[in-house]
């Protein structure tokens, strides 16, 4: 392989764009070439953020990137751009999309939860949906890599081991999650016109988010059977984090101690989680700026219900980290690089 692999990153002054800027300009193995962002051409990405200290080339329009000079594009741009990306760049050039673009199998299913005509049908069997932890052996065979939501990303990484292995009634999952604002882009005060929205958690998508369908889709394809969620999301007045409680029914003979035991032992050797002490209390503190995961499963006193706790960094574990991640497996580079 050469000795580093060139990088364009679109959408590179949102809240993501920017965190995969400060993981890639440090990696060993990445020379960044192209930073795009239509509204701010010209400028560099240092006014955006003074932590980014590495000289980078000033921003362009993603129309003007030569795909011939590069490897990988990142796009972390809203919802129907990638799509349009996808089909002009050579094949030889892999994306790593960080919007919801490929993730959904079904395009019918995407346009009703996006309001959004998919462009790029034919691509998307193309795609992989990636959670490292649970797709690596496969994503050196795909051109398209479709990095999953953040709030999918907590929920997914303790709950498809136990839907594999038949540990949970998958009839009745519960999951209440909570978010920092910058789970909602720079444009939350357009979306949320909730009074003190900075000074107060606020319910929102109650009964229906767009990630639903996401979570959905990824348990009933591990269980092979329909599996639908209660999700309700939240936001809280922070910037950044996410923590998860799910609420499940053990099956069989199986309690919380035996969930714990078989999450400790399935995540043993995935570098980025943590299983913490058995019926400890966990929050987003514990993985904040890293591209971590921390789960705790915790009893109930219904011995056969179980609580379970996730905790990530939306903005790396959530988005940009596993990015990096699954860029790293893709590649064939050892996983951490440049993430710890």
């Amino acid at each position: 392989m050469r000795d580093s692999l060139k990088i364009a990153i679109a959408g590179a002054t949102g809240y993501v764009g920017l965190e995969l800027i400060k993981i890639l300009s440090i990696h060993p193995k990445v020379k960044i070439i192209f930073l795009c962002a239509n509204k701010s051409i010209g400028k560099f990405i240092s006014s955006f953020d003074k932590n980014i200290k590495k000289k980078l080339p000033k921003i362009i329009s993603v129309k003007d990137v030569d795909f011939n000079k590069i490897d990988i594009i990142f796009t972390a741009l809203p919802n129907g751009e990638a799509q349009k990306i996808a089909k002009k760049i050579p094949y030889k050039v892999r994306l790593i999309d960080l919007s919801a673009d490929f993730r959904l199998n079904d395009y019918k299913e995407y346009e009703k939860c996006y309001k959004i005509k998919h462009q790029s049908k034919n691509l998307i069997k193309k795609s992989i949906y990636a959670i490292t932890e649970f797709t690596r052996n496969k994503l050196p065979n795909y051109s398209i890599i479709s990095c999953p939501g953040c709030y999918p990303t907590s929920i997914q990484l303790p709950l498809i081991p136990l839907v594999k292995n038949k540990m949970i009634n998958t009839k009745n999952i519960i999951i209440d999650s909570k978010s920092g604002y910058s789970g909602a882009g720079k444009s939350i005060k357009k979306k949320f016109r909730y009074k003190n929205l900075f000074n107060s958690v606020s319910a929102y998508s109650v009964g229906f988010h767009k990630h639903m369908a996401e979570i959905d889709q990824q348990l009933s394809i591990a269980s092979k059977k329909k599996i639908r969620v209660f999700f309700t999301p939240h936001l809280i007045p922070m910037y950044r984090g996410i923590l998860s409680t799910i609420y499940l029914d053990s099956t069989g003979r199986n309690n919380a101690l035996s969930i714990y035991k078989y999450l400790k032992k399935y995540h043993k050797k995935n570098s980025f989680i943590k299983i913490a002490r058995f019926n400890s209390f966990i929050g987003t503190g514990d993985v904040m700026n890293t591209n971590y995961c921390k789960i705790s499963v915790c009893v109930d006193r219904d011995k056969k219900k179980i609580i379970i706790i996730s905790v990530i960094d939306n903005l790396i574990k959530g988005a940009s980290g596993q990015a990096v991640q699954n860029m790293n497996v893709a590649y064939k580079l050892r996983e951490t690089l440049g993430l710890k």
